[in-house]
């Protein structure tokens, strides 16, 4: 990367123009393109897809990880978007990086010195250029490697810019629809404003540290999940020091043989519905740029700073939800969303329509066992669950979605893309009944992590 990088643009019209006019040319474009047939159509998408994907890049912060949630969230069954996906893969973790002037001046002023004071080795190529900050491999006086994420200068104005405009965030994935055709027009303000509070809190590098801490405890020696410890004397607001994590990227592990695809999938549903379970928290950025996957089967999460934190009253709820659907309970269904502030007593859907809504939902839970997940499924999902135009849109009409609902919501069906690109087969069913207590270890897996548990114990 050259010494001529543009900074991140800052100021709210700054960040605005640039992607408003894009998204008059992309619309315009689709005019045009859809007089020119099926071929000529998706060309022009992919190349708006590709535009789009670099702007958002350059942009960072708020911008970016929307971009980010664009790479991995089909709603085509028919896969024909995966072109566009493609481009917007490229966010997960090859945005543009900024210069080492720029990152060795960000590190001199938090740390108070010259990096060859606190780090024996410093690659000045990052390893990772992300939303918010890029990540340094360097080494420790004692030997140890490590893992450095700078964050970019002016990306807290950035990210305050962005807040500022949920407008036009909101008018940014409703243009996702010319990108991939036949997805429905969704109402995603709520979902905006859930996700542009939590990046708002992801620029304080502290709070992310406080996070990562607190999983790298509760998972240290496990056996397959694993979780880079915290360098806090060598942490601050703007830098994060963990353990350096090396295994394979996320491009690499989709090539892989498919039983270690299935651990793999596995991992992450045991690590993203156990810690809510056991911790009480929910990794809510669980985009696949955050893991990394080794030969042996473990994952290696990364990225603490979308973190939410539920009362275990909330966390009752939201176990009660998802275990009234693994049983098929209609009403179960009812009673825990209405607990959860998504119905309300009188004018809302009534339990069977509800469960028929969720149904697909559930269906890795209630399907003939073990399950495959599929990107197809995690599509179908997508578009049953969030369009109001398809046969369940009267449904979601009488639904309210309080701002709680979103980080598990979002958690879900990240969930469920990721397995569904994965390919993951397991039996879901017997592993979330294992990790509510209902059942024994339900796989090899389960066997190790209850050696572990009870290690610890």
């Amino acid at each position: 990367m050259s010494g001529t990088e543009e900074p991140v643009p800052t100021g709210r019209l700054r960040r605005a123009l640039p992607l408003a006019a894009l998204t008059g040319r992309t619309a315009g474009g689709a005019v045009v393109a859809a007089l020119q047939g099926r071929q000529r159509r998706d060309a022009a998408r992919e190349r708006a897809a590709g535009r789009y994907a670099d702007l958002l890049g350059k942009s960072r912060g708020v911008l970016m990880k929307a971009g980010q949630m664009l790479s991995f969230m089909s709603l085509d069954p028919e896969g024909s978007d995966e072109s566009v996906q493609a481009a917007f893969r490229r966010l997960q973790s090859g945005a543009p990086a900024m210069p080492w002037a720029e990152a060795s001046a960000v590190l001199e002023s938090e740390l108070g010195g010259p990096v060859e004071r606190f780090f024996a080795e410093f690659g000045t190529e990052p390893l990772a250029a992300a939303s918010i900050g890029q990540v340094h491999r360097a080494r420790l006086a004692d030997g140890r490697p490590v893992a450095v994420k700078v964050q970019y200068p002016g990306i807290a104005e950035a990210v305050r810019a962005d807040l500022a405009n949920v407008e036009l965030l909101t008018a940014f994935l409703r243009v996702r629809g010319v990108l991939s055709r036949g997805m429905p027009t969704v109402d995603t303000r709520a979902l905006l404003e859930e996700i542009g509070g939590r990046i708002g809190e992801e620029v304080d590098y502290r709070a992310e540290a406080a996070n990562q801490r607190r999983f790298a405890e509760a998972y240290a020696g496990h056996p397959f999940l694993r979780v880079p410890a915290v360098l806090g004397e060598l942490s601050t607001g703007r830098v994060l020091t963990t353990e350096l994590a090396e295994g394979r990227s996320w491009t690499e592990a989709a090539g892989c043989p498919q039983h270690l695809r299935d651990r793999w999938g596995e991992a992450i549903f045991r690590f993203l519905w156990g810690s809510l379970r056991e911790l009480g928290v929910a990794y809510a950025d669980p985009h696949p740029g955050n893991y990394l996957f080794h030969d042996d089967g473990s994952v290696t999460f990364l990225d603490f700073g979308c973190v939410k934190e539920f009362t275990p009253d909330r966390l009752a709820q939201i176990t009660a939800l998802q275990r009234a659907g693994a049983e098929g309970d209609a009403d179960g269904v009812w009673r825990a969303s209405l607990a959860l502030g998504s119905l309300r007593e009188t004018g809302g859907p009534s339990p069977a329509e509800l469960h028929d809504w969720m149904s697909a939902q559930f269906r890795p839970l209630t399907g003939e066992q073990p399950f495959t997940y599929t990107r197809e499924h995690a599509a179908t999902v997508n578009r049953r669950m969030f369009s109001p135009f398809g046969p369940y849109g009267a449904v979601l009409k009488k639904l309210t979605m309080p701002p709680h609902t979103l980080f598990h919501s979002r958690m879900d069906a990240g969930i469920t893309a990721i397995l569904g690109a994965l390919e993951a087969t397991a039996d879901w069913a017997a592993i979330l009944a294992e990790l509510d207590g209902l059942g024994p270890p339900a796989t090899e897996l389960g066997a190790q992590a209850a050696g572990f548990r009870a290690g610890r114990a």
